[in-house]
C-alpha cells in the first residue's frame, strides 16, 4: 500500500491544481470579455472545467486509497483510470465545442481583438502553466496527480500557441492590416482546440490500458523482471515467469518459479525464504502491489 506520506503529498498537489485553476479561469473570463478574445475565453472555460474535474481526482484519490475490503478484495485503484477516462472525455467535449465555436467566427469574418491585452496575458499564462506543470510532475507519483500535470501541458502547450498566435495579430495590425488580424483568434481556436484533442486521446489510451489489466509500462516490467531473475539465480531455480498488470497505483505481479533436485528450494520454510527476499526487492521499487509467488517442479503448471 503507498504510505501515508505519499497519498497526503498526492492529495496536497490536487488541490494545487484546482486553486490554480480557479484563479485562471476567473482572470481568463474577466480577461478575453475585456480583450473581446474567444480563444481567452476557451481558456477560462478549460479552467473552470478542469476545476469540477480535479476536485473529482481528489475524491477518487480518497476513495482508492481506502484499501481492500469484502466487497473490493484487491483495492479501489480502478477508481484512478476511471476517472481519467471522465476527465479526458470532458476535455475532449470541450475542445470540439471550441472548434465548432471558432468556425463559426471564421465564417463571420474573423473577431477583432485588443492584441496588447491579448499578448499580455499569454506570456501571464504561458509562465503561470509553466510552473504548475513543473510542480505536478516533479512532486507527484499517482495516476491521478500524473493525469492532472498533462492535462496542465496541454493547457501551458495551449498558451504558448495563443502567444505566438497574438503576435502574429500584433504585427498584422502593426502592418495596416486588422482585416487579416480579425481571423487570427478564431483561427487559433480550431487549430489549438484540434491539436488539444490528442492530450485526452493519450489519457483514454492509458487509462484503458488499465481497466482492461494490461501489462504495466516497459520499464516497470524490466524492474520486475531484474528481481524476479536475481531471486531465481540466486536459489538455483530453473526457470521463472512473471504477469503483471496495473490498476490504478497498483500493479498486480503473478510469479511462478520452476524448481528441481538442485534448487535450494525444498520445504514451505525455503518457499518463505524466497518470498521474503523477492518481497524486499520489490518493495525496493516503491510500487504498491499485490503478489502472489507460486513454486513447481513440472512446467506444465508454470508459464
Amino acid at each position: 500500500m503507498p504510505g501515508i506520506e505519499d497519498t497526503s503529498r498526492d492529495r496536497r498537489l490536487l488541490l494545487v491544481s484546482v486553486w490554480a485553476s480557479a484563479g485562471f479561469a476567473v482572470v481568463s473570463c474577466v480577461w478575453g470579455a475585456l480583450s473581446g478574445s474567444s480563444m481567452i475565453v476557451y481558456d477560462g472555460l478549460y479552467s473552470f472545467a478542469s476545476i469540477g474535474l480535479s476536485l473529482l481526482a481528489v475524491a477518487a484519490l480518497h476513495v482508492s486509497r481506502r484499501g481492500p475490503d469484502a466487497t473490493h478484495p484487491w483495492g479501489r485503484e480502478e477508481w484512478e483510470p476511471v476517472v481519467v477516462v471522465v476527465k479526458a472525455l470532458a476535455l475532449a467535449a470541450l475542445s470540439i465545442y471550441a472548434v465548432v465555436g471558432g468556425i463559426t467566427d471564421l465564417l463571420a469574418g474573423g473577431r477583432e481583438v485588443a492584441t496588447g491585452w491579448a499578448l499580455a496575458y499569454a506570456v501571464l499564462a504561458t509562465a503561470g502553466g509553466v510552473v504548475v506543470t513543473l510542480v505536478l510532475r516533479r512532486g507527484g507519483r499517482g495516476g491521478l496527480v500524473k493525469a492532472e500535470a498533462a492535462e496542465w501541458q496541454g493547457d501551458t502547450l495551449l498558451s504558448i500557441g495563443v502567444l505566438v498566435g497574438f503576435g502574429i495579430a500584433a504585427g498584422l495590425v502593426a502592418a495596416g492590416r486588422p482585416d487579416l488580424a480579425a481571423y487570427v483568434d478564431p483561427g487559433m481556436v480550431v487549430l489549438v482546440s484540434l491539436l488539444f484533442l490528442r492530450v485526452p486521446a493519450g489519457l483514454v489510451v492509458r487509462a484503458m490500458r488499465e481497466l482492461l489489466a494490461m501489462s504495466p509500462p516497459e520499464e516497470t516490467m524490466r524492474e520486475l523482471q531484474s528481481a524476479v531473475d536475481e531471486v531465481r539465480d540466486r536459489y538455483r531455480m530453473r526457470e521463472s515467469f512473471l504477469r503483471a498488470s496495473q490498476v490504478g497505483a497498483r500493479i498486480d505481479v503473478e510469479i511462478d518459479y520452476l524448481v528441481d533436485d538442485g534448487s535450494a528450494v525444498h520445504t514451505v520454510a525455503d518457499c518463505d525464504e524466497v518470498r521474503g527476499d523477492l518481497h524486499e526487492r520489490l518493495a525496493a521499487l516503491g510500487h504498491e502491489r499485490s503478489v502472489v509467488v507460486a513454486f513447481t517442479t513440472d512446467r506444465r503448471w508454470a508459464g
